[in-house]
């Protein structure tokens, strides 16, 4: 395993040791004690979500609910794009990923989350420290907005946009998350 800082503060993506043979593959996407050791902070994980995408181009968020992620594709590839909803000078910044079964982000509440799914039949499962609460609101970004410059890997038509993701506000009407 190996844990690499990105240009968001507290964001931090993981390399994770993929073993594979004629039988198909085994990764050990959690493990507190070796991620712990490598820079991750102690998540407290209460939940466990999965989220299946029969068909490319499912795309969700950009949201940013009040807890922490660690995530990791089960199957497929994912197109991530995480943005700084934070107060302080970060608000608004983005980091990209391409992540597969062999990757891993973790990201800190505050930071609105989003993925395109690359291929059909992708599985997004990620472990939170907080549960989910029904009526409970938060911030949401648009996922097109000029100001974010998202370099999305397909083009708008070719993706599926819920109704709610697709009524997000751009950034500029965005309350920034409060940092405490």
């Amino acid at each position: 395993m190996k844990v690499d800082r990105t240009g968001i503060d507290g964001l931090l993506r993981v390399s994770l040791d993929v073993h594979g043979d004629s039988r198909g593959w085994f990764k050990e996407s959690w493990q507190r004690a070796k991620l712990t050791e490598l820079g991750l902070p102690q998540l407290q994980v209460v939940q466990n979500n999965v989220s299946y995408n029969a068909d490319a181009g499912v795309v969700r968020g950009i949201h940013a609910e009040p807890w922490n992620k660690y995530i990791s594709p089960a199957h497929g590839r994912v197109f991530a794009a995480i943005v700084d909803l934070r107060e302080g000078a970060g608000f608004g910044r983005v980091e990209t990923f391409e992540l597969g079964v062999g990757d891993a982000v973790y990201v800190p509440k505050g930071c609105g989350n989003s993925y395109l799914a690359l291929e059909p039949h992708t599985v997004y499962s990620y472990l939170v420290d907080a549960h989910w609460q029904p009526g409970l609101s938060y911030p949401a970004v648009d996922l097109f907005d000029a100001d974010l410059a998202i370099d999305w890997p397909m083009g708008r038509e070719q993706m599926v946009v819920s109704d709610k993701d697709a009524h997000n506000p751009p950034l500029s009407q965005v309350t920034p998350v409060s940092a405490s």
